[in-house]
């Protein structure tokens, strides 16, 4: 028998690269999508979950009937509670008021206990998801808080499976690793791990406009007039979190919301991938990088796709909230045109 699992937690990892062949053709490097997706939990925050979890477990921190409790903008929560099941765990999450319906919907199809808390709040504030995660965890019996944006399991999880994943499937040819920055975690393991087998390897953050992220690289001081409410979930912070190790990130490169929103379509329409918003993103980031970098055909460049667009459909794979947003008479490659739909009476 191949290819036969005791449960839905040992298809975690060993996600594919597949090659970007429309959207980069202007590029002449080789280009491809790690496709996170393909992870059961459909992101790469059960890389964490799973590997956070079993390190408490160890320590003897959980047992059967414990809860986990962590602050998400969705996927991690996901994850978080898609372990527990399997393991017998009660689930408490804290999200953002940004966090979509479905979102949420899905997380209480899985057994979580969702708190649903400001987003345009300072981190301190009391009402702040990652202040109410701290406040569940230190009042519930038996329990452990996730804290993924301050936890080196993050970055530890992605060290040693996402980036030895990536140097193999590359035959160790890769020359650049570009993601999108949240907790930090993914990009700063997955960096560590490439620049340990070759420090040249040029590695490249994502940040989102309305986030502190890449002046804080840039200048080691926190820039408040920098922050600003933004639409990509799930990367970009008001804090900075210890699960990103900005001495193993080159350059940091900052999109918005529109132009990462109308890459994911793009993306769905030139490459068959139905990615998140942060897809969108991380693929933006690449090509405003290549506008002032120069790539030679010889250079084999990873993208991290974090998760996938089925999360994303009553927002950026929505036309109303595009237009919503202003986005759909704003694009400068007009493609609004190409998304338009026509009712047949």
């Amino acid at each position: 028998m191949t290819n036969v699992h005791d449960n839905i937690l040992g298809l975690i990892g060993n996600t594919p690269l597949v090659r970007l062949n429309e959207v980069t053709k202007e590029i002449p490097a080789t280009v491809y999508a790690k496709l996170e997706s393909f992870n059961p939990g459909h992101s790469t925050k059960d890389r964490i979950a799973i590997h956070i979890i079993e390190a408490a477990e160890r320590k003897g921190l959980l047992k059967p009937g414990s809860t986990v409790v962590e602050t998400t903008s969705g996927n991690t929560g996901f994850s978080i509670a898609m372990v527990c099941i399997i393991k017998g765990y009660h689930c408490i999450l804290a999200v953002s008021d940004k966090t979509k319906k479905e979102k949420i919907a899905y997380l209480k199809a899985l057994g979580a206990t969702v708190y649903i808390c400001p987003a345009n709040v300072a981190a301190d504030d009391p009402r702040s998801y990652y202040e109410v995660a701290k406040r569940v965890a230190s009042e519930t019996p038996n329990s452990i808080y996730i804290n993924q944006y301050f936890n080196e399991l993050n970055i530890d999880a992605h060290y040693r499976t996402t980036g030895p994943e990536i140097w193999e499937q590359t035959d160790g040819k890769i020359t650049h690793l570009i993601a999108c920055t949240g907790t930090g975690g993914t990009l700063s393991g997955s960096a560590k791990f490439l620049k340990e087998k070759n420090p040249n390897i040029k590695v490249i953050g994502v940040d989102a406009s309305g986030s502190i992220l890449k002046s804080f690289h840039e200048t080691g001081e926190i820039h408040k007039e920098d922050i600003h409410p933004y639409q990509i979930e799930g990367m970009g912070k008001n804090l900075i979190p210890a699960a990103l190790l900005f001495d193993k990130i080159d350059e940091f490169v900052r999109v918005n919301d529109e132009m990462a929103a109308y890459r994911t379509r793009e993306i769905a329409l030139k490459e068959a991938i139905m990615g998140g918003y942060t897809t969108g993103a991380v693929t933006q980031g690449l090509l405003q990088y290549a506008n002032s970098h120069e790539f030679t055909k010889d250079d084999l460049v990873v993208a991290l796709f974090p998760d996938h667009g089925s999360r994303y459909i009553t927002k950026v794979y929505s036309d109303a909230w595009m237009a919503e947003q202003g986005f759909v008479n704003n694009c400068v490659h007009n493609y609004d045109e190409v998304f338009k739909t026509e009712l047949i009476k």
